[in-house]
């Protein structure tokens, strides 16, 4: 295959809500550039829980040769709940695709995929799919796109259709006022005619002008000119030039048609990402520290990791953006942020059937490496300076389950996993709870954690049982009080003997634990100090409520007695614990429980009724601030235990269209009902 310079690449993210048709849109492109048999194979799907879904639930990528371009895609998950990849793959590729469904139109993912691309100044283009579907409505769904997103930026149509529903038959170029009439086969085969088609005329009428004037304004002498002579004064040329000008810039989003199952369109998408997408030498990178990356071929090696996969034949895959630089195979690289050195023994151009092995990478390449070692999404690799591309903002996990394996003899087999599955996916963690003795999982929502589950068990083979995670509770005092113990025992021979006298108060929320030494004297010998410390942190671990641990006190030792022969460590930690105790008793214990920050993302015809889930929720609301167009964005408190259920209740409420993120914020004392509450569960799963 020959050398694909900078200006011969694009790198293209395929986004959408689910079942908008993205996946069938990678198939037709793969069927009629890359040797697929057939659409409708789902061919980048390839996960055991993708087939049987039905679903895309990671990003693949693949790299597909049309004409004298190399085009690099990355098909992203339809879900909201994989803002992981969603937000990877928005931060390494130059076009945002937002594929829409011409029967459905903007739906949950389409809002939030705009958003993001539009807060990362990414250019832009819609295909509306599926115009062959009954009940589809091309100008309905324009209308949509403008009214929810044309703020500051044009939406306005390059293509329309030509007939709709089983009258849809082909495309109309609103510039080249070509008309392409395809075969009914899935073929691709269209016949050209220079003329607008009859069926389409009313579209064209509606929209041509509108296109021209959107591209004229981006360019001052163009625009003169169209003033003193016309459209007829305009090229082709000029025009499409300055519509690739102000779509770089981020000030045009074109629009354009065609159904992927019918195999209609499709290759008139691939001509317009070649004639007006952004090239790889125009894509600018911004560092962490606000330096500026421009694609060099001769510039030090630069690159982002934008996927891990795991190959059950190969092993572990890395995927790698070539930003800056070339990378050869042999060679050895940097990833910054783990500090770690790795070598690229092979590299591979991901295909869609059979890798093709590479020489060299160089700038707009998407290479993927096997068997790298210490390699996290996001991260940066160099050769030269040691810079830090400035990384993707990915979510907090806001769903949390346990998880434990059927056998214990395959502890070390799920640690494993589920240390390769958050490798494959930020938004994925997991922790083992040395607090409640469990293994707990998080991620975005419930679907989320649900196929990451699936993938632990098909991917992997571990069989698992899976809970509701605890609730991290915590307890501490309201007043001041004191206490002693004099542990003393005589059992024959030496016995034992510690004595002590503590005063116990409250810190501020936060400020965990204190231990003051006021002997004097030598009541307690020096020695045994640290022992009477420690055996009050032991004490700690277990409050006397529920037994979670205690935390926010001052202990102050101010006095005490020792035996000569008696006295022994083991003795001053009893009697510490013991005393620690009794002083819990008399100090008013409180539960504390985990309080979340959130923020909750809503469309405004919903704002009043999240309120008041929130306010049922024991949540304090923060204040209200409008984001984006029609959108509000609800800052609160609320308590985690009242969060285990706040999404399916918040998608229930808004159908579909809210969001939300969450983060710990701090403790805070329960209400009577309650802690009664929390101490019945507790005495019950004790029983």
């Amino acid at each position: 295959m020959g050398k694909f310079n900078t200006t011969q690449k694009r790198v293209i993210g395929v986004f959408g809500h689910h079942a908008c048709g993205k996946t069938t849109l990678m198939d037709a492109i793969l069927k009629d550039y890359a040797g697929a048999d057939r659409i409708g194979q789902k061919y980048l799907d390839k996960e055991p829980i993708e087939k049987e879904k039905g679903a895309t639930y990671s990003n693949h990528v693949v790299t597909v040769d049309y004409e004298d371009l190399r085009v690099n895609f990355i098909d992203t998950p339809g879900s909201a709940e994989f803002l992981g990849d969603i937000e990877i793959a928005l931060h390494s590729v130059d076009n945002v695709l937002i594929v829409v469904n011409a029967h459905a139109g903007v739906e949950v993912s389409t809002e939030r995929i705009w958003n993001v691309a539009r807060e990362m100044n990414k250019p832009v283009l819609f295909f509306i799919n599926q115009v062959d579907k009954e009940g589809s409505n091309f100008g309905n769904v324009v209308s949509q796109l403008k009214e929810k997103f044309e703020d500051g930026l044009k939406i306005v149509p390059f293509q329309v259709p030509i007939g709709e529903g089983e009258k849809f038959k082909g495309i109309v170029n609103l510039l080249t006022k070509s008309s392409y009439i395809y075969e009914k086969d899935t073929s691709g085969k269209y016949t050209e005619i220079n003329d607008v088609d009859k069926d389409a005329k009313e579209y064209f009428d509606l929209y041509h002008s509108e296109l021209v004037e959107d591209i004229v304004e981006f360019d001052d002498e163009l625009l003169e000119k169209y003033f003193e002579g016309g459209e007829d004064s305009l090229s082709q040329d000029d025009l499409m030039n300055d519509l690739h000008e102000a779509f770089d810039h981020d000030a045009i989003a074109p629009v354009l048609v065609g159904s992927a199952l019918q195999n209609i369109g499709v290759d008139r998408l691939l001509t317009a990402l070649k004639k007006f997408g952004m090239l790889v030498s125009e894509r600018i990178f911004e560092t962490e520290d606000g330096a500026e990356i421009k694609p060099d071929e001769n510039g030090d090696l630069t690159g982002i990791i934008i996927k891990n996969d795991v190959d059950p034949f190969v092993g572990k895959l890395t995927y790698i953006r070539i930003v800056s630089g070339q990378l050869k195979a042999g060679d050895s690289f940097y990833i910054v942020q783990q500090e770690s050195n790795e070598k690229a023994s092979h590299l591979y151009i991901p295909r869609s059937d059979k890798n093709e092995e590479l020489d060299v990478a160089s700038p707009g390449d998407i290479i993927l490496i096997p068997k790298l070692k210490n390699t996290f999404i996001g991260s940066t690799i160099t050769k030269g300076k040691k810079v830090i591309l400035k990384e993707a903002k990915f979510p907090e996990p806001m769903i949390s389950k346990s998880i434990s394996p059927e056998s214990k003899n395959e502890i070390d087999k799920i640690t494993n996993a589920l240390q390769k599955l958050s490798e494959s996916d930020p938004t994925f963690t997991w922790n083992f709870d040395s607090e409640t003795g469990e293994t707990v999982v998080s991620g975005i929502g419930s679907t989320h954690l649900e196929v990451m589950m699936e993938r632990l068990k098909k991917n992997f083979e571990i069989k698992i049982n899976i809970g509701e995670p605890k609730i991290a509770y915590r307890e501490t005092i309201r007043t001041s009080t004191e206490a002693e113990y004099k542990h003393k025992k005589q059992t024959g021979g030496h016995g034992q003997y510690g004595h002590v006298k503590i005063r116990v108060e409250p810190l501020q929320r936060g400020e965990g634990y204190e231990f003051v030494d006021e002997i004097v004297g030598g009541v307690i010998p020096k020695s045994y100090i640290p022992s009477v410390d420690k055996g009050i942190q032991e004490a700690m671990k277990n409050g006397i409520l529920a037994g979670y641990p205690v935390v926010d006190v001052k202990v102050t030792l101010y006095d005490g007695s020792h035996h000569e022969v008696d006295s022994s460590d083991i003795a001053f930690q009893i009697a510490a614990r013991a005393a620690f105790k009794e002083a819990l008793k008399m100090a008013k214990s409180v539960i504390l429980e985990p309080i979340m920050q959130v923020e909750v993302f809503v469309p405004n015809e919903y704002t009043g009724d999240v309120m008041g889930e929130i306010t049922s929720k024991r949540g304090r609301p923060m204040g209200m601030e409008n984001y984006g167009k029609g959108n509000d964005k609800i800052n609160a408190e609320i308590p985690l235990a009242e969060m285990m259920d706040f999404s399916p209740r918040l998608s229930s409420l808004t159908s579909g269209k809210g969001y939300f993120n969450m983060k710990f914020s701090h403790y805070n004392e329960t209400s009577p009902d309650i802690q009664d509450k929390i101490i019945k569960e507790s005495k019950v799963e004790t029983e």
